[in-house]
């Protein structure tokens, strides 16, 4: 897993155990996206310094950089690594080739207010973006338009693709919104006690976790929105979440400086997670600064 930092300074970390890797030194500003591809041998990064900049996993060095004109807050990698998307506070997307170093991004225009992530859908012929213009927005790479536009009740601060491809998870105010990953209509949404940075479903879709402004870790089952746990850990807002591909476990990055890994059923051997005894209480969590 790759870390965003507020130094500038990204880090690349073991995803089962939160062990350090290696970091990215060359932002001059705050990281505000990071992405990683599906091998793990490229990185992305979108940060305050205007810029997003193409990382050698291995190496950490730089392969080429970005200039845009406003801070860039999110990032993706398509799922062939041949396009990098980019979303800023310009209110554009950009989508540059990869495999032409001079030629122009294609720009998708239509938000009104910053953008605050961005993804390729399955399939790599779309893009979603949501902003601080409270919409959500699917984009057609071959024509650079909006297809699809939905106006939320709170500006969305974080979406998700599910593991099967069928669904958004968007988080918006307190609310945890799941919508039809091809029309946007929503079919389930959940209310938390707190204004909700991010979330995250587990890719069996049977629970769902969100954090936010409480420092509170939540889990809700995903089926009938009731809450199984609310977990105290960070000493800051929750910023981001996120299941593990084999749904073991579970990160969350907050203000406060750490990153966390909880374990998704605990007691299981996992990780650093060992279950000696039965009746031992597993630790359940690592801290990683």
């Amino acid at each position: 897993m790759v870390s965003a930092c507020k130094d500038g300074k990204p880090m690349l970390r073991q995803g089962d155990t939160g062990d350090w890797v290696g970091t990215f030194e060359g932002h001059k500003g705050a990281v505000w996206g990071v992405a990683l591809n599906s091998d793990a041998s490229r990185v992305a990064t979108g940060a305050a310094d205007f810029t997003a900049k193409l990382w050698d996993a291995a190496t950490g060095e730089v392969l080429r950089g970005f200039q845009h004109k406003h801070i860039v807050k999110a990032v993706d990698f398509s799922p062939d690594t041949s396009l990098l998307l980019t979303g800023s506070n310009e209110k554009v997307l950009r989508v540059f080739d990869l495999a032409q170093a001079d030629a122009e991004p294609q720009l998708f225009t239509g938000h009104t207010s910053g953008i605050k992530k961005v993804m390729f859908l399955p399939g790599a012929q779309q893009v979603v973006s949501c902003g601080d213009d409270k919409t959500l927005r699917i984009w057609d790479l071959r024509t650079g338009q909006a297809t699809r536009t939905v106006e939320l009740p709170a500006a969305p601060m974080d979406v998700e693709v599910s593991a099967d491809g069928q669904t958004l998870t968007v988080t918006h105010g307190q609310s945890v919104s799941f919508r039809n990953i091809n029309s946007l209509d929503e079919f389930k949404c959940y209310s938390a006690p707190t204004q909700l940075f991010s979330a995250s479903l587990h890719p069996s879709q049977s629970v769902f976790v969100c954090g936010g402004d409480d420092f509170q870790m939540y889990k809700y089952d995903f089926e009938t929105g009731a809450e199984i746990e609310a977990t105290k850990g960070h000493f800051g807002p929750v910023h981001i979440v996120r299941f593990s591909p084999d749904g073991e476990l579970y990160a969350s990055g907050s203000e406060d400086g750490t990153l966390r890994l909880w374990q998704t059923t605990m007691g299981k051997t996992y990780g650093l997670w060992k279950c000696v005894e039965a009746t031992m209480e597993p630790k359940a969590e690592l801290t990683a600064a």
